[in-house]
């Protein structure tokens, strides 16, 4: 079993940064992919990074350019960093883990998940 816990979030202006954490336990070890997903109120929950080991990445098109993640494998901490933030990146953001060979923005493929930290950003 593999425990993500989120931090980070907060409310902030447009054009504005915030940086948010993910810090596994457990079986950490295990944990090939991490990635980062958000979900707005009344949407559909959508990834926006993910990273495989410390190798490949992928961001989803809205995000790309603006967001990074990056990890500390020593302490199991991956990070998001997101700048010029826009009041469309306005979320609940999760971290996933899973043991999957490749960076991954799909839910399905991640069996862990955070219990999210909540990012609001005002025009």
């Amino acid at each position: 079993q593999v425990q993500l816990v989120e931090s980070g979030g907060d409310s902030v202006q447009t054009g504005r940064s915030l940086r948010l954490s993910c810090t596994a336990s457990g079986a950490a070890y295990a944990v090939n992919s991490v990635a980062w997903f958000r979900q707005a109120v009344g949407r559909a929950r959508e990834g926006v990074a993910s990273r495989f080991r410390q190798c490949d990445v992928d961001y989803s098109d809205s995000v790309v350019g603006r967001f990074s993640i990056y990890e500390d494998p020593y302490k199991h901490i991956w990070y998001l960093q997101m700048n010029n933030l826009k009041p469309e990146d306005s979320a609940m953001y999760y971290c996933a883990a899973g043991s999957n060979w490749s960076p991954s923005l799909t839910v399905s493929d991640y069996d862990y998940w955070g219990q999210g930290t909540q990012v609001a950003v005002s025009s």
